[in-house]
């Protein structure tokens, strides 16, 4: 398969456009000729009708030059609508192709942050997309052109001349510019797009940076950032404005020396009146085609730049395997063996079904390593060891069963755009219905389609039927929000469930954006449910009720019940209610037993858990 370039993208964008684009270029084509049609009706009409004194003939002229006038009017009208729709088309399939592939369940290999892909997916794709706009300026900008050429060759070969020979030296001039401006308007989009993506982290963390009191040295970070990408987009605008002024002076010398000619043919005789106000109109005419001749390398080096980004993100590797296996085992058991990666160092565990099982990580970074080992995120090239779901390898079951079987609730889940029940019964009304292994690339997905206006449809997981039974279910949906404890988030607003919720939650409080990311995870009845210190923002008396109520839900009974929860926490309440604690320390298992029992025996446990 041919790499992703950004001609080629920038090739398909025309192809697959073709039929409008032929038709809007051909309808502004015929508009323009139109337009350089008028100043020799003029002159004509001048000589013929004027200068005779034949006001029939007149008559006949200005109806003509109506008629001219109403043509001109329908081509562009027409032409524009034809552009317009292509323009719009190539940028809803663009943004769609980009969002698919950024949120794809396997996962892209980028070192794009999350502002800079949501820049390429809607500022870049709209870039592209105005390459349908320049194409039939530039065609009707050649056909003016020529089409002045070839009245003032008739009119007098020397001023017909003037044109062809000048016109080819002023593009051939404004041609050394073009790649100065391209480089420039490349440095001014990835600075643009650093500016972006610092911004969407800061104002994602700006409750925590307010706790650190902070503010100021992410204030002086965003303001360096932001001050290089105003010094290179002065420094594209200041090429751009020289190429621009180099080319306006060059065109509009050209149509001067046009009409300078032409009035000295005129005093000389050798051209007529008529002919003289011709030639003088197509002067004046000129100077629009080569103005616009003159700009069009900025606007093509914008649409490359941007080209080369989208192809970044389309022709980037996928970081997971496809997969082959169609689905786990209905109940299935969670091994790991001898995993390595990161800090962890040979870590062996089996949860069985229906099991319920903390797991305390002294060393954060333990944690964290499994937790994103488990979400499914580390390529298989990336750790040692094995991860097996039912008795089959994570990677080797299709993303899709992957998820439906795992979900993992990471500790910094986000929440998207809408209200308190689209967020918990994770429903965008984009994609419909997910239930994703990792929390946060779901929400980046429904914001994404949402931020690039398309409905994105990526093959990403959907729930197995039961979960889909569950968001539909209000019992079930009452019973999650209880768990979790978000029917008080739910009961303290007068809205209730169509509470509103900004982007990433961030007018709840930590506790509540907990607590609903909880509800989320409880209402998917996955058959291994990870959590990753799912109550660090909640009070102690909450997280008790919580603790009690999620045993409840998922095992009822010590012991008893279907579904597997894994829960990487050092929270004594969590803790307290699970069949059995395993200690992982140095990136191995070191101990395990009843949470009791540890907290009994186990001076390290007692420092960790009971603080």
């Amino acid at each position: 398969m041919a790499p992703v370039t950004g001609s080629r993208i920038l090739r398909r964008s025309i192809t697959r456009n073709r039929a409008r684009l032929t038709a809007g270029t051909g309808l502004i084509s015929l508009h323009q000729l139109a337009e350089a049609t008028v100043p020799v009706l003029i002159g004509v009409g001048i000589d013929r009708a004027v200068a005779p004194g034949d006001g029939t003939a007149l008559l006949l002229w200005v109806a003509a030059l109506g008629a001219l006038f109403v043509v001109l009017h329908l081509c562009y009208r027409f032409g524009a609508r034809q552009l317009m729709l292509a323009i719009a088309n190539e940028a809803y399939l663009l943004r769609g192709e980009l969002a698919a592939k950024i949120v794809h369940p396997r996962r892209l290999r980028t070192d794009l942050r999350a502002g800079e892909l949501l820049t390429v997916s809607s500022t870049d794709a709209d870039n592209v997309s105005y390459l349908l706009d320049y194409v039939p300026r530039i065609a009707g900008a050649i056909t003016a052109t020529a089409v002045s050429a070839a009245v003032l060759l008739a009119v007098d070969w020397r001023l017909g001349l003037v044109v062809l020979v000048g016109t080819p030296v002023v593009l051939v001039g404004m041609q050394f510019a073009g790649p100065l401006i391209t480089r420039r308007v490349t440095e001014q989009q990835e600075l643009a797009g650093k500016a972006t993506a610092l911004a969407t982290d800061l104002v994602s963390g700006v409750r925590p940076l307010r706790g650190l009191g902070a503010e100021r040295a992410a204030a002086r970070r965003y303001r360096d950032v932001s001050q290089d990408s105003l010094r290179a987009s002065l420094r594209a605008a200041a090429t751009t404005s020289r190429s621009l002024a180099f080319s306006t002076a060059g065109s509009a010398l050209l149509a001067c020396g046009v009409a300078v000619l032409a009035g000295w043919f005129a005093l000389d005789g050798r051209i007529s009146v008529g002919e003289f106000i011709m030639v003088i109109g197509l002067a004046q005419f000129l100077l629009e085609p080569m103005g616009l001749l003159a700009i069009v390398p900025s606007w093509v080096a914008e649409a490359r730049a941007s080209a080369d980004r989208a192809a970044l993100v389309l022709g980037a590797d996928l970081l997971l395997p496809e997969g082959a296996a169609e689905q786990a085992a209905p109940e299935p058991e969670l091994v790991l063996a001898a995993l390595r990666h990161g800090s962890l160092e040979g870590l062996d565990l089996t949860v069985r079904p229906g099991e319920f099982v903390g797991i305390v990580t002294p060393r954060s970074s333990d944690g964290e390593a499994l937790v994103r080992l488990l979400a499914g995120g580390v390529p298989p090239g990336d750790f040692e060891g094995g991860i097996l779901v039912g008795g089959v390898p994570l990677h080797e079951l299709e993303p899709a069963a992957a998820r439906a079987a795992v979900l993992v609730e990471p500790h910094h889940t986000d929440l998207f755009t809408g209200t308190v029940a689209a967020n918990v019964t994770a429903r965008t009304g984009a994609a419909g219905p997910a239930v994703a292994a990792d929390v946060a690339t779901r929400t980046a997905a429904a914001e994404l389609a949402v931020a690039a206006g398309v409905t994105v449809r990526t093959g990403a997981a959907e729930p197995a039927p039961e979960q889909t039974a569950a968001a539909d279910d209000p019992g079930l949906l009452r019973e999650a929000l209880a768990a979790s404890a978000a029917d008080q988030v739910v009961a303290e607003h007068p809205d209730g469930l169509d509470r509103h919720v900004e982007e990433r939650g961030l007018t709840l409080s930590g506790g509540q954006r907990q607590r609903l990311a909880l509800a989320r995870a409880l209402l998917a009845r996955p058959p291994i449910l990870v959590l990753h210190d799912p109550t660090t923002a909640v009070d102690t008396v909450t997280e008790q009720s919580i603790a009690r109520a999620v045993r409840a839900l998922r095992h009822g009974e010590p012991g008893g019940g279907r579904y597997t929860t894994v829960v990487v926490t050092s929270s004594p309440a969590l803790l307290a209610v699970t069949d059995r604690v395993v200690v992982v320390d140095d990136g191995r298992v070191t101990v395990e037993g009843g949470h009791a029992a540890l907290g009994a025996t186990h001076d390290d446990y007692r420092k960790v858990v009971l603080r």
